[in-house]
């Protein structure tokens, strides 16, 4: 009987034995991760930043450890479209996007609580503040300048963060249909005024060469001549509709000695 008793006790301490023995092969197995090649681990021990590892395989204790999976792709923002006033108090809308990356993950993650969120804020801010100090003039032609201050001033702000930002983009300024209707009234307005210049240009040069051509023809009566002959023929090319009456060479001079 008692040997009966001791086998029996023997199976359930191998049993507990067995039972331990996969329970804490399992929590070890656990702690067990895979980073791929763009993300990163930030790791803390009771609470403490400890390391950033990845990728490839990760192992961090179970219960002790705690990890904090960042992506280090570049991340494209889109800013949501807005209101701004111009500094000649003119309100547009404006579209933009950002473009940025994480450089440091733990500072991603220690000094920030949402950098998405946060970058997307700032440059909101950032975009009020550069539109709001021009004119409409200057935000419709500085694109490129605007989207450069405003990634200045967002990139100085998150390089505590560990974040970069790659580059802003303007997509679309929209401007109040009022204002459309002035300023296309207004480039209308511009056409006009180039064409009167242009047509006012044509008939100077006109002007000049028919004065040059009047002095050429007065210095050679047989061109004078030849040139009346052209115009003749050219009235009309049916000879029914014209009359021809031709006066002597000298007949204006004696004209002008009788009178």
């Amino acid at each position: 009987m008692l040997q009966i008793f001791s086998n029996y006790v023997g199976w359930i301490i191998a049993g507990i034995i067995i039972t331990v023995a996969v329970i804490v092969l399992s929590v070890l197995l656990s702690g067990f991760k895979i980073m791929l090649e763009y993300e990163r681990l930030v790791i803390f021990r009771f609470g403490r930043y400890k390391r950033t590892v990845g990728p490839g395989w990760v192992w961090i204790a179970p219960a002790i450890e705690k990890g904090v999976k960042v992506d280090l792709r570049i991340v494209t923002e889109d800013i949501p479209r807005q209101e701004i006033i111009t500094k000649d108090n003119i309100p547009v809308l404006a579209n933009t996007v950002v473009y940025f990356k994480v450089e440091k993950p733990e500072d991603a993650v220690i000094k920030i609580s949402n950098y998405r969120f946060a970058v997307r804020e700032y440059t909101q801010a950032a975009l009020r503040d550069v539109v709001g100090n021009m004119e409409l003039d200057e935000v419709l032609q500085e694109r490129e300048k605007i989207a450069g201050n405003i990634r200045a001033i967002v990139d100085a702000e998150t390089d505590e963060w560990g974040i970069d930002i790659k580059s802003i983009k303007i997509q679309e300024i929209e401007l109040p249909a009022e204002m459309k209707r002035a300023m296309a009234k207004q480039a209308e307005a511009e056409r006009e005024k180039r064409a009167a210049i242009i047509k006012s240009e044509g008939e100077r040069d006109a002007a000049e060469n028919l004065a040059t051509a009047a002095r050429m023809l007065a210095t050679e009566p047989g061109a004078l001549q030849i040139r009346t002959l052209q115009t003749i023929r050219d009235i009309s090319t049916d000879p029914s509709e014209k009359i021809v009456l031709f006066m002597p060479g000298g007949f204006d001079a004696l004209l002008k000695k009788l009178t």
